[in-house]
Formats: structure tokens, sequence, C-alpha cells
């Protein structure tokens, strides 16, 4: 029993010092949307989890905007990140064979999408996006699906030029610069992400606003919808194509069983409740990427 248990244990560390042979350190990158110490803090269970798994330092990098993961993906100084679907199209058609798609959140009614959620302050008076017109407007970033890409494509299709129909249009940063902008009054209205599901007062069951509300950034009642865009394709989990095989199974894996293995990590990973991480393919947001494609040459 002795002679293998130590065999076993033998082939455990041979096979994480092949892993760390591969490689020498691991970097994920975190979207812009919250600020850089909420970012780290949420995510700090998978940084933990992910250096054990794979033997090597692993760092958290978390730049003020969505190209910055998008350029570190590209440039390979990122390993992992959970793109949205627009800047996930970005980087495919910039370089197809950089990254790997992987994962995506399913919701926790089954569905593995999202809305672009536009709200406004309940006291200001604007029920719908008829209202906005002539105010003060705030999109999230220029690569975020939700927070940009769909929004300003639905609304334009309905309203024509938005510069024309509302009073201002600013880029506020990410989602939760919208979501707290507006409950300051800086934006009269904005857009931000959400599953759609569950309560409003909540922030819904997973998205921006669940976690700005889990923060205390702000109070949902303090705010209210006023328009919702059509699903859109959860983005994907996507791993650097350069790195070694085993090193893709393993993170993989982990992300794949962490609903089960490690619920409270999955909720901060997840921003909010969802029903699991499952797999998806690139064909899934051809949509995506072809609406980014007409966007850049408009």
């Amino acid at each position: 029993m002795k002679t293998l248990l130590l065999a076993l244990a033998t082939t455990t560390a041979l096979a994480g010092a092949a892993a760390a042979e591969g490689i020498k350190e691991f970097n994920i990158g975190i979207l812009g949307g919250e600020n850089a110490q909420d970012r780290l803090t949420s995510t700090e269970c998978l940084r933990t989890k992910t250096e054990a798994l794979l033997g090597v330092p692993v760092k958290v990098f978390t730049p003020a905007d969505y190209d910055g993961v998008i350029q570190g993906l590209l440039g390979g100084t990122l390993d992992f990140a959970w793109l949205g679907a627009s800047a996930y199209a970005k980087v495919w058609l910039t370089n197809p064979d950089a990254v790997e798609v992987k994962l995506t959140k399913q919701n926790v009614d089954g569905s593995t999408g999202y809305y672009s959620i536009g709200f406004a302050r309940a006291e200001s008076g604007i029920k719908s996006m008829d209202d906005a017109k002539g105010k003060t407007f705030a999109f999230a970033d220029p690569n975020s699906a939700s927070g940009y890409l769909i929004p300003g494509a639905e609304l334009k299709e309905k309203y024509g030029a938005l510069e024309a129909y509302f009073g201002e249009v600013k880029m506020s940063g990410g989602h939760e610069q919208s979501i707290v902008g507006v409950a300051k009054g800086d934006f009269d209205a904005a857009v931000a992400w959400a599953d759609g599901l569950g309560n409003w007062e909540d922030g819904f069951t997973s998205g921006a606003f669940r976690k700005a509300s889990d923060s205390g950034l702000v109070d949902m009642n303090d705010i209210v919808e006023i328009w919702r865009s059509r699903l859109i394709p959860e983005g994907p989990m996507v791993l650097r194509s350069a790195l070694p095989a085993d090193v893709k199974d393993k993170v993989t894996a982990m992300l794949d069983t962490m609903w089960a293995d490690d619920p409270a990590c999955a909720y901060n990973v997840g921003a909010g409740e969802a029903k699991d991480f499952v797999p998806v393919q690139h064909e899934d947001y051809l949509g995506i990427i072809a609406a980014r494609k007409l966007q850049q040459g408009s």
C-alpha cells in the first residue's frame, strides 16, 4: 500500500512539474466595467485556484478598458479572459488564431444569453427611450456588445443618428460607471448588461446591476428600466491558442465544474447566480462578428 501511495504521489508531482515546464506563469485578464480593486477581489478565488492547479504564478490584470484585455490576448501577454461577444469578435477579426473559445455562462433558466438594459433615475420622469430624447446618454465601452454594439445598432435603427437623437452621447468607461453615473445624475440614461431574470430590486439574477447592487454602489429602487435589447449571445471564456494543450484542458475542466465544486467562487466569476459554465463554439458568435464588421465598415 505504501509503495502504491508513493507511486501515486510521484506521478502527481511529475504531472504538475510537466505542466510547469510548459509555462512559467499564467495571466488572467478581466474586462473593465467595475473598479480595478473590485475586479481583483471578485476574481481572487479564480487566481488562487488556477495557481494551485497549474503550479505556476498566476496574475490578474485589470486594464482600464476592454481594449486592454483584447490587446493582451492578441499580443500573447494574457492567457485567459471572459470576453463579451463584441470583444471576442474584435479579437477574432484581428487574428482568428489568437484564442480558442471554451465555455460560457448558462443562466439559471438554462439560456446562454443576456440583454442590454436601458435605464434612468426613477425620479427623472424618463420611463422609455422615447422620453430620453434630447438627454445625456451613456454607453459603456466601444468594445462592449451590450454596452455599445447591440444597443447602438438597435437604437440607431429606430431613432436614426444617436448624436442627433440624444442631447449628448458619452462613453462612461464601463458598465459600473454607467450605473453609478446615472444614479448620481452624471448621465440621464444609459445601458448596462443583465440576464434579465429574477427581480429588478436585486439587480436581476446576474450581470452588471447585480454586481453593483451586491457591492452597495446602487439602490435598484433609485433607477428604472426604460428599454431592453434583443437577446445577445453570452460572451465566451477564451484561452490563448499557443498555450500547451494540457494547460488549456486543466483550466477548462476547472471552470466546467466550478459551480459544483465551489459555487461561491463561481458566483464571483459569473457576476451573480447562474446554472453552470457550459461549452460554446466560435459559430455561436457569427452574428455578432457580422454586426461588428458592419459597424467597422460604417
